[in-house]
């Protein structure tokens, strides 16, 4: 769904620009990628407030650059990325790979190719929903898993009571399991399910608390390097 004019104001963008080689021509031709690129997306409203260029084959999924924009196209401020074209996203699997990412970011893709919003193509729009639709069912069976895990181990002989304690002499309230937060969390679990994956194991949780837990834990990880 395009944006409409007046969400488009003041929206921020980013602004992918890529070259397979280090030769000087290549040099040039990032440059003038950058320059059209901010044009282009700042006739559509938009702040570009990051341009992400580098050296490298379109094949190779795992490069530094763009792995810096999916981090960044994951940022809730970020709305749109503005590319030459499809191919500067990468080629061959490399390019629906990225293409999948992004897609799971909810940011828009624009093209000078296009001068516009990106015209996936039907067999493009066709492998997307199909990734799109594998990755829910595998999350959705990996969370069923650890549920029937936590829930055996409840049956055998494990106590959840033993993690409620009495705060300040009032009601009892579960500890917190902050561990299970974190290592849930790295196996690419939402909040969502790693909420429901603790409420399975007996805790009564929901889904900003685990959120605002591990962004405390974050912070105070970060303060302390």
């Amino acid at each position: 769904m395009f944006l409409t004019e007046i969400e488009v104001k003041n929206v921020k963008a980013l602004v992918y620009c890529r070259v397979s080689t280090t030769k000087e021509n290549q040099q040039t031709s990032l440059i003038r990628q950058e320059e059209e690129l901010s044009r282009l997306a700042e006739s559509f409203g938009f702040e570009v407030y990051e341009v992400i260029a580098e050296e490298a084959s379109g094949y190779e999924p795992g490069r530094e650059g763009v792995l810096t924009l999916i981090e960044a196209a994951g940022h809730e401020e970020t709305k749109a990325v503005f590319v030459q074209d499809e191919t500067r996203i990468g080629r061959g699997n490399a390019r629906i790979a990225v293409l999948h990412e992004l897609n799971k970011c909810g940011v828009e893709l624009y093209t000078m190719q296009d001068q516009g919003p990106m015209q996936f193509s039907e067999g493009d729009h066709m492998v997307l929903q199909i990734l799109s639709v594998v990755e829910e069912y595998q999350r959705t069976i990996h969370n069923k898993k650890i549920q029937r895990g936590m829930k055996k181990a409840v049956k055998e002989g494990y106590e959840p009571i033993r993690n409620f304690h009495n705060q300040g002499g009032g009601r009892s309230q579960k500890e917190m399991p902050l561990q299970e937060i974190i290592d849930l969390r790295h196996r690419g679990l939402t909040f969502a399910e790693v909420a429901a994956t603790l409420r399975g194991f007996g805790y009564d949780v929901s889904k900003a608390t685990v959120h605002r837990r591990y962004v405390q834990y974050m912070k105070e990880k970060n303060e302390s390097n």
